[in-house]
């Protein structure tokens, strides 16, 4: 499954930043007073291969694939590889008494204790420890991310086509609702009508007033 490039991208930059700090350290370190056995600066031996170089390269190359993955499968391969280099920065001079019987296989720590704590932790112990727990949580990531979805199918169709079917229906029941808008007109017709008669009404009520003025103007004159 594809998944995006950013997965695992900080990770892996970390991680090879790390790397390159455990397989160069032992050949730089003198030059700092950082250092195992000797002063002496890009000091090659048998057991710097394989306690510096053959982890920090197995560190380099996992990094180098979480950065550029792209697949779920190549992902999980780059964080494996750096999961299994810095178990061995963390486990590989306890596992080198097995070759090398002297009390450090690449030479002892120089300077005080403190110096001495901070070389170990930095050149194998807390190194190795570091790195397994940024592979594993890189893995994590990998594992866990959803995969990439592709816009379009096989078949070439657009995923967007069929979210506009369901909405032809939805404009049909409209039309009926504009129908019982007629009937409420005719009601209006006969209303009408009724106000003729009222004005006929009207009438006779001023043809009688002149009469009753006549008779009332004659019954003055005759009491005279």
């Amino acid at each position: 499954m594809r998944i995006s490039r950013s997965t695992g991208a900080v990770t892996g930059f970390v991680l090879l930043l790390l790397g390159i700090w455990g397989g160069i350290i032992p050949f730089v370190g003198p030059y700092f007073g950082y250092a195992f056995g000797s002063h002496a600066t890009w000091h090659y031996t048998a057991n710097r291969l394989w306690l510096d170089i053959l982890p920090a390269v197995a560190v380099i190359v996992g990094a180098l694939i979480l950065l550029r993955a792209g697949h779920r499968v190549s992902g999980t391969l780059g964080s494996w590889l750096a999961m299994a280099g810095g178990a061995w920065f963390a486990v590989g001079p306890a596992v080198s008494q097995l070759w090398d019987h002297a009390a450090g296989p690449i030479g002892g720590p120089l300077f005080g204790h403190t110096r001495q704590m901070l070389e170990l932790v930095g050149t194998f112990y807390g190194l190795g420890v570091v790195v397994v727990g940024l592979a594993a949580f890189a893995h994590g990531r990998v594992v866990s991310r959803p995969a990439l979805v592709i816009a379009e199918a096989k078949t070439g169709e657009p995923l967007a086509e069929p979210t506009d079917t369901p909405s032809e229906p939805t404009d049909t029941p409209s039309e009926p609702t504009d129908t019982p808008s007629e009937p409420t007109d005719t009601p209006s017709e006969p209303t009408d009508t009724p106000s003729e008669p009222t004005d006929t009404t009207a009438e006779p009520d001023g043809a009688e007033r002149p009469e009753e003025e006549h008779v009332t103007a004659g019954s003055a004159s005759g009491s005279r």
